[in-house]
């Protein structure tokens, strides 16, 4: 019987979300899997929010210097950390069905976002959260916070602070739906690209382990997630310039929808896109949205985001 060994970040939510992941696999094949646990470089760094560090991929190259080296077969992200410039030499070969996509509120005392009082403190790792939260209650004091799942979720009850946003899916993963106190629209508070997604990465090169991974991919979760990571690839924005997008199916039909939101720094401009889009075209539409974008004034936003981090730096 073959055995693969399985690159992975540490954490208690990515080993989850590889046992998530190698569940699936072994209901279509009898290879056996050792999960190989990969210390990353944002694992290392745990004092500066995510939005700080100027490199894509930091929860994610060391895991993928794994697989181009051989160390381990395959490697399992959220799809999310994964930056557009992947290496040439590996591929995602697979995404199982995604998750919940949306984004949720976790407060102590079971408050709603509108509910919490003036001047609440509402901790976010993510630029995308916090501009969203300051858009629907400017009164917030929103501020970074870092830390695992269980740490924010933690931060929260302990009263540190108020509340915190954080992603629907990792809570589920881990069993802590139940501290769940408000649940966003994915069109009033719109998800990071590919938010809700595991990915599987392989070498290139590496058919055997393809067509392996390639029997748990689930088609539509493929396509929505192309059509969100291509418009970010046109962009190159980075975590820097956030972005917020969500691409939709229509029930029964063999059609999507693409939605993207992006924020001035301050909150005051919003540049809003939709296109819907077949199944065959999910690796284009991000780029004719992007261009769209473009020519609405996307790349003028962006001065102000680079004073908005420094800004928040100096929060920690």
């Amino acid at each position: 019987m073959n055995k693969s060994k399985v690159g992975t970040r540490g954490s208690r939510l990515a080993i989850a979300q590889t046992k998530i992941a190698l569940r699936s696999l072994r209901r279509v094949t009898l290879h056996e899997f050792e999960i190989v646990p990969i210390i990353t470089r944002g694992d290392i760094d745990r004092r500066r929010p995510l939005f700080s560090m100027n490199e894509k991929g930091i929860f994610e190259k060391e895991l993928d210097q794994a697989v181009i080296s051989g160390k381990v077969d395959f490697a399992v992200h959220s799809l999310k950390d994964i930056p557009s410039n992947l290496s040439k030499k590996l591929v995602v070969a697979s995404i199982p069905k995604r998750s919940e996509p949306n984004d949720v509120l976790v407060s102590k005392r079971n408050l709603r976002l509108l509910s919490l009082p003036s001047r609440a403190i509402v901790g976010t790792s993510s630029l995308r959260r916090a501009i969203q939260l300051l858009k629907l209650r400017s009164d917030l004091r929103v501020k970074p916070i870092r830390g695992n799942v269980e740490r924010r979720v933690s931060k929260s009850m302990e009263g540190e602070y108020d509340a915190v946003v954080l992603a629907e899916a990792g809570l589920t993963r881990l069993g802590m739906a139940d501290a769940i106190t408000q649940r966003f629209s994915i069109r009033e508070f719109v998800p990071a690209p590919g938010q809700g997604a595991i990915a599987m990465v392989c070498r290139r090169d590496n058919a055997d382990v393809i067509s392996m991974l390639k029997q748990v991919e689930d088609a539509r979760s493929r396509v929505e997630t192309d059509a969100e990571l291509s418009l970010t690839s046109k962009l190159e924005t980075g975590c820097r310039f956030p972005v917020g997008a969500i691409a939709a199916s229509i029930p029964g039909k063999d059609t999507f929808t693409l939605y993207a939101s992006i924020f001035s720094a301050d909150g005051t401009k919003n540049i809003k896109a939709k296109k819907i889009f077949k199944m065959k075209n999910a690796g284009i539409v991000g780029d004719e949205m992007a261009e769209m974008l473009l020519r609405n004034g996307v790349t003028e936003l962006a001065a102000g985001w680079r004073a908005a981090v420094k800004r928040w730096n100096k929060q920690i």
